[in-house]
């Protein structure tokens, strides 16, 4: 497994910033849990690769 960027530092800093989140009635993508999706963001902002 690969190191995580979002250390567990950051993560407390952040945390208390992200919404809480919500039950949804209408199937869809199950939802990303809120560290993967931030690691992917900071990887996508620190490298400057295109986000798809």
């Amino acid at each position: 497994m690969l190191p995580s960027i979002v250390s567990d530092e950051l993560r407390g800093w952040v945390e208390p910033l992200l919404p809480v989140p919500v039950l949804r009635k209408v199937p869809g993508r199950p939802l990303v849990p809120d560290r993967q999706a931030l690691c992917g963001i900071l990887f996508a902002l620190h490298t400057g690769i295109q986000w798809e």
